[in-house]
């Protein structure tokens, strides 16, 4: 089978308004999916609170947890009020990593169109709080200090493509990983069909593989998580 078939979109419900297309997808699907897994560890996780807490409830305070301390360690206390923005970036991410290795679910983070939105969105909110912050003088942060004058023509605009390379990386980076990922398993497991009864040892290392695309999935929702909030830093304490 095509490893790149999975990728493809497919509609679900054929809605057109005035020439646009506005169907409800596959990838739509499972953007829903992941939303309402988010809510539900978010309501049911919290609902009990129980001193001695149940696995689920563990679960949930574990991920608030863990959050808390990523804003923490990269922004600092004033990064608590952002902890919204970054506890559903982290847990939409990582679900619709997750939710891709589920047969017959599509991974939306492996389409590029899913993560440049997602790194638009964190940018908008740098870019807000930058100018909130500091007005126009934000556009310093674009000429560091010390540079000779002469220099400055070449300098500046070397540092403004570089900041706004920025969201670039970050959803390329997410999707590539997703993408590549979700390639090779789909080859190894048609290697292993095509080999038969002998397939049975490539099968094994395919489960091993699956195992890491998991650890793959979790790492690169922490690092898109983690350079959100870098970012959000930089913009606060801008130069």
């Amino acid at each position: 089978m095509d490893p790149l078939h999975q990728f493809m979109i497919k509609p679900l419900i054929p809605i057109k308004f005035a020439g646009i297309d506005l169907s409800f997808t596959n990838s739509s699907l499972a953007m829903v999916i992941a939303t309402a897994l988010i809510i539900f560890l978010c309501n049911y996780g919290s609902r009990q609170k129980l001193i001695v807490p149940t696995r689920f409830q563990s679960l949930a305070e574990f991920t608030y947890e863990f959050i808390n301390n990523v804003i923490l360690d990269t922004i600092g206390e004033e990064g608590r009020r952002y902890f919204p923005f970054v506890f559903s970036i982290f847990l939409f991410v990582f679900f619709g990593n997750i939710l891709g290795l589920v047969p017959y679910n599509f991974t939306f983070t492996s389409h590029i169109i899913v993560t440049a939105s997602l790194a638009l969105c964190v940018y908008s909110l740098v870019l807000f709080l930058g100018f909130r912050e500091f007005g126009l003088g934000f556009f310093k942060r674009f000429v560091p200090p010390g540079v000779p004058l002469a220099i400055i023509p070449v300098i500046a605009p070397v540092e403004f493509l570089s900041y706004f390379f920025r969201p670039i990386s970050l959803a390329v980076r997410l999707f590539a990983n997703m993408l590549a990922g979700h390639i090779l398993l789909k080859v190894f497991a048609g290697f292993c069909l095509f080999l038969g009864v002998f397939g049975i040892f490539p099968i094994a290392f395919n489960i091993i593989f699956i195992g890491f695309e998991v650890f793959v999935a979790a790492l690169q929702a922490y690092i898109f998580t983690i350079l959100s909030c870098v970012y959000i830093q930089d913009a606060l304490h801008s130069h």
